[in-house]
């Protein structure tokens, strides 16, 4: 339990510092080109879901958002995850979810601002990258775990 709340903490913090960096440095010139048609620093205030999804609708991603921490909370804590894989993944999730609710009591909008302009994709920010990864991490923990019982040999991350 305690990696889980430090891996959460680091999370929330690595967010929070970058969203204070973008909103100090950037909003004022609103896009800085890091690696010109590639990777570009652009301020977004993200009002909806994932990637824009559904703006202003805050209150819904609050409720949906603050469930799905509770309930990965409490799997953590009671269930117990079946290896390092496994909770590294849900303190990701985690952690990203609750950095990007505070963005939403506090601000009223989510602070996005790392902008992959060579593929044309969403702008999205620190939290969102680990929701992401440990959503990809938490499927590769399942297929292990699925591989392992397949051979009828625990398994172990």
């Amino acid at each position: 339990m305690l990696l889980c709340i430090l891996t959460v903490i680091g999370v929330i913090a690595l967010d929070q510092l970058t969203k204070l960096w973008v909103l100090d440095a950037l909003l004022p010139i609103g896009t800085y080109r890091l690696w010109d048609g590639v990777l570009h620093f652009t301020y977004v205030e993200n009002r909806g879901a994932a990637f824009g999804m559904l703006a202003n609708h805050r209150w819904v991603f609050m409720t949906v958002s603050t469930v799905a921490i509770i309930a990965m909370f409490l799997y953590v804590a009671i269930a117990k995850p079946k290896g390092k894989l496994e909770l590294v993944s849900l303190s990701f999730i985690i952690g990203g979810g609750i950095g990007n609710m505070i963005d939403r009591i506090f601000r009223g909008f989510v602070v996005d601002f790392i902008d992959v302009t060579c593929i044309n994709f969403f702008v999205f920010n620190v939290a969102d990258s680990f929701v992401c990864v440990g959503a990809a991490l938490l499927v590769l923990s399942v297929l292990l775990e699925t591989k392992a019982a397949d051979k009828g040999v625990p398994h172990a991350d």
